[in-house]
């Protein structure tokens, strides 16, 4: 890959509606979070932090996952590591984000309560948008393992509070055995609303999964979805009903969905015409970034400054902002682009 290009993937302004917020959390701040609050970890050191993070397998995975959700304790540690995901998000030049996070697991285990954790993340945006100049809305998400009736808890939430910064209600979790349908009543829930409805689906189980994501929780876009490429109708009404698709290609590495990044259908999806943003999903826990991976995908499949530009595009036009504040977002991207180029 030429100088050129990886000077204006490392400058350009990026737009990310695929990441999320716990595993977002670094190893120094996991470090910090456990010693403030006293929680065990199964490795001391930051090095050593920083192997166990290295992802070897799905157990491992949520693992580490779950050891990070339990040193979260109080509302000023969700304020914390929603200013540390910002400034990471600062650093590779991505001016708006849509990231997910998991209310219901926190209320549970440290039984912090949804309206405590809605002001400690808005805090963290404000603060984002007046000392970095990026902006960012929440898609709060169900884990899908849970009862139906915790789904509906958090779809009840956003119903209580539709003037504030969340913009979705996302489904995640290990999909294979625990189909969209299970989650049917949340999502009836905010059909009506101003919310979106924004289902992980088509990574560890397929077609079918996407599916029962379209047609019962009626998903706007797809966490994932590069499954759909096994079904060619399938792929068509994506197509025709402009459902835009969250890629994160080093997650499906990590979690074997594809043996290799060259195996990716990444650039088959492309090719065929569907609306494709790129992102990270948990980028220290695959040792990644938004960053690194315009970085491998151009390794790979030799994609150029001008499908970057695509990319964000249509992730500027499938994002959940108002419309005057979408246009805003366009603008102001086209101008730092152009500056670039």
């Amino acid at each position: 890959m030429n100088r050129e290009l990886t000077h204006t993937i490392h400058k350009m302004p990026k737009i990310e509606l695929h990441v999320h917020l716990e595993g977002s959390v670094n190893p120094e701040t996991l470090l910090k979070l456990a010693e403030k609050n006293n929680i065990p970890l199964p490795v001391s050191t930051l090095a050593e932090i920083c192997e166990w993070y290295t992802f070897t397998d799905f157990d491992n995975f949520i693992d580490v996952y779950l050891k990070i959700s339990e040193c979260i304790q109080t509302a000023a540690d969700l304020e914390l590591i929603g200013r540390e995901f910002l400034k990471n998000q600062k650093k590779q030049n991505i001016i708006y984000t849509e990231f997910t996070f998991t209310p219901h697991t926190h209320y549970i285990q440290k039984g912090i309560s949804f309206s405590a954790q809605l002001a400690a993340l808005e805090r963290a945006r404000i603060w984002g948008l007046s000392e970095l100049g990026i902006d960012c809305r929440f898609i709060m998400d169900i884990n899908r393992t849970e009862p139906s009736e915790a789904g509906e808890i958090t779809a009840n939430w956003l119903l209580e509070n539709q003037d504030s910064s969340i913009v979705a209600l996302g489904l995640g979790g290990q999909e294979e055995g625990y189909p969209p349908e299970r989650h049917k009543a949340a999502f009836q829930k905010i059909i009506e609303s101003r919310y979106h409805s924004i289902p992980h689906a088509g990574e560890m189980a397929g077609p079918a999964s996407i599916r029962g994501a379209l047609e019962i929780l009626k998903a706007e876009r797809l966490g994932h979805g590069v499954r759909s490429w096994e079904d060619p109708e399938l792929i068509k009404y994506l197509i025709d009903n402009n459902i835009c698709l969250e890629v994160c290609p080093s997650s499906n590495i990590c979690l074997k969905v594809y043996p290799s990044l060259s195996e990716h259908v990444l650039p088959k999806l492309v090719a065929a015409g569907l609306k494709v943003t790129i992102n990270s999903d948990d980028p220290p826990m695959f040792s990644t970034s938004l960053t690194d991976e315009y970085l491998r995908i151009s390794q790979a499949f030799g994609f150029g400054k001008e499908d970057y530009l695509r990319f964000n595009l249509t992730a500027i036009e499938n994002c959940f902002l108002a419309p005057e504040e979408k246009s805003a977002l366009k603008i102001k991207y086209m101008n730092m682009w152009k500056k670039l180029n």
